[in-house]
């Protein structure tokens, strides 16, 4: 009897993963890939140009003009957010789960913050009747331990 042969299967990505789930028909080029793969592998929530020097160490020909419109078509798709932080440079971040962002105004970490229990927008703020909430874009601003414990 013979004896299969085995097979190479190669493990799917975390973005592969997330275009199943969320079932989103955005397009994968190789610069989105490498764009997604480079914020993934962060946790410091990058600006498109601190995202632009990381994929260009994988992809030399990348310019900035393409990391943007890969974060554009990343974040229209629902694959990653996109967190606005006052007036400063919009910034990015590949954690989909229910949280905040807590920014320190000494150092400039953003750092996810997410709910201690269950929690309803609807039922924490006096929000007009009948309206639902899709979303939420909430930073917390602030002084982080290490700032703190520096002061």
């Amino acid at each position: 009897m013979a004896t299969p042969s085995p097979r190479s299967t190669s493990k799917p990505s975390g973005l592969d993963c997330r275009l199943a789930v969320l079932g989103t028909d955005a397009r994968l080029t190789p610069h989105r890939r490498d764009v997604f793969q480079a914020l993934a592998e962060s946790n410091d929530h990058p600006t498109a140009y601190d995202l632009f020097t990381r994929v260009k160490e994988r992809s030399p020909s990348i310019s900035l003009a393409t990391v943007y419109n890969c974060l554009d078509h990343l974040t229209s798709h629902g694959l990653i957010r996109q967190v606005q932080l006052e007036r400063g440079q919009s910034r990015y971040c590949a954690n989909l789960h229910e949280h905040v962002h807590f920014h320190c105004e000494t150092c400039g970490k953003v750092i996810d913050a997410h709910p201690a229990a269950d929690f309803d927008p609807a039922k924490f703020w006096n929000l007009p009747a009948g309206t639902k909430v899709t979303r939420m874009d909430i930073a917390i601003h602030g002084t982080c331990e290490v700032c703190a414990a520096k002061a």
